[in-house]
């Protein structure tokens, strides 16, 4: 007997909503200033995965939490486990929202939320195809464990701790990317350039803070300069309305005193795509670079102006490779901070590169580079080597069959700069949620998810599941 997939998820759309409008309305941004030994990455992440642990729950799987790091739903009996992967954790909502971030909102057949696209949407619709297996009594020789995670957009600190304590499934995918599939993933590395926090000029540049996670392209940035005197504010202000005439920016000065705080506005986007968003972060430099700073404020920022800036390819920086099968590395300078006085000023450059470069490499160009403007690197700990599981392995084959019976569409192989839980299996993937041609809105403002997608992938989860553990 075949079953109906689209008819079963059609049965439970109110639930399967009524789950993720419960899961969006948790806050579960990492905040380290929170944290505890019963909540690792705050109470936000603990809640969500409390949350979606529940669910497995209340539907009769077995369910572990393994000490609010990470847990798990799973059913089914075999020698071998296929995973599933998903995140509760969300970035930062930022700026720039219509609606309230952490109130779902559903209007033009979406609902909008932080975490609706990543990854709580594409994870309840993955929950829902192991649901409706489950409750179907469909035979399987293999176990089925959807792995929750609650710290995938920052340092996977959820799955090193996981893996300690637990085995990894055999094979697998996660449910947040796109379709047809992605069966492979650049490298990801962020490298920390570090300045002094010296001031020798006329201008003295107090402070500049950017950026709020490094897989996210900075929206806004704040700087605080002292002119050479009070009177100068009127010169400042016209420069930087002229500035913002000629670049796609917004910005605001206020004065009190000599002092001068400037806060511009760009927009936000995935650090996987820099080229989408509009940073914040070096078009204030570039704007700033133009007055008399010297010492360490001026390495910073003209580094930042003149090599950092719409460098989404990594050539000012000496870095630029091009791989035949995974494409170009790309930068995102992401995270940027200078205090006057400090020990040092940091900006956090995060790379995703394809095989055949290394971490050696990007070092080596950064040296060569922007080594004589006074600046050292150093390599941040969350490192991920490039990943890539061939199109004809059984896993791939199958799931891009499923996409191809539910579309109509010819699936094919792709390859992306964008780090997700699938790479945390040799033969693991990402699969869905997202359908060609979306709009992606992952990292930024009004993030949504298409309801029609949202249903339509977990008819296709749910036959997926089921022909790899059947």
């Amino acid at each position: 007997m075949t079953t109906d997939w689209k008819k079963e998820v059609a049965a439970r759309k109110d639930d399967l909503l009524s789950d993720l409008e419960a899961l969006l309305r948790v806050k579960s941004e990492r905040e380290d200033d929170k944290a505890t030994a019963d909540a690792p990455f705050g109470p936000g992440p603990r809640a969500a995965l409390e949350k979606m642990l529940s669910f497995g729950e209340r539907d009769g799987f077995t369910v572990k939490n393994v000490d609010n790091y990470a847990g798990h739903i799973e059913f089914g009996e075999g020698d071998e486990t296929l995973g599933i992967f998903g995140h509760m954790d969300v970035v930062p909502a930022g700026d720039g929202w219509d609606t309230d971030p952490y109130e779902p909102v559903i209007k033009d057949n979406k609902i909008y939320a932080r975490g609706s696209s990543d990854d709580k949407g594409p994870s309840i619709a993955a929950y829902y195809g192991m649901k409706i297996i489950k409750e179907l009594g469909l035979p399987l020789s293999k176990k089925v464990r959807f792995v929750v995670g609650s710290d995938e957009e920052s340092g996977w600190g959820d799955m090193d701790y996981y893996f300690q304590h637990e085995e990894k499934p055999d094979f697998g995918f996660s449910p947040d990317a796109e379709f047809p599939i992605i069966n492979g993933e650049k490298g990801n590395i962020s490298l920390l350039a570090h300045f002094s926090s010296s001031n020798e000029g006329s201008y003295t540049l107090q402070s500049f803070k950017s950026g709020l996670r490094p897989n996210m392209v900075p929206g806004s940035a704040t700087a605080k300069v002292t002119l050479p005197a009070a009177s100068d504010f009127a010169e400042f202000e016209v420069a930087l309305n002229a500035f913002t005439d000629e670049h796609p920016v917004t910005a605001k000065a206020t004065q009190a005193d000599a002092t001068v705080t400037v806060e511009l506005v760009g927009k936000s986007a995935h650090g996987a795509h820099p080229s989408a968003g509009i940073n914040a972060g070096t078009f204030l430099a570039l704007f700033l670079d133009h007055f008399d700073f010297a010492g360490g404020a001026k390495s910073f920022l003209h580094v930042a102006g003149a090599y950092m800036h719409e460098d989404f390819d990594g050539k000012k920086l000496g870095v630029a490779y091009n791989d035949e099968k995974m494409g170009e590395l790309t930068m995102n300078a992401s995270l940027f901070h200078f205090e006057d006085g400090a020990k040092e000023a940091t900006i956090n450059l995060n790379f995703r590169y394809p095989q055949g470069t290394t971490a050696e490499n990007l070092e080596a160009g950064l040296e060569e580079s922007i080594g004589s403007y006074g600046v050292t690197t150093t390599r941040e700990p969350h490192h991920m080597l490039p990943h890539y599981v061939p199109v004809d392995d059984p896993l791939v084959a199958t799931l891009l069959s499923v996409y191809e019976d539910h579309t109509g569409q010819k699936g094919y192989e792709q390859i992306i700069g964008g780090g997700t839980f699938g790479r945390l299996l040799e033969r693991g993937v990402a699969y869905g949620a997202m359908f060609p041609g979306y709009t992606d809105t992952m990292h930024q403002a009004n993030e949504f998810m298409d309801l029609d997608d949202l249903f339509n992938s977990a008819v296709i989860f749910a036959d997926a599941i089921y022909r790899l553990a059947k």
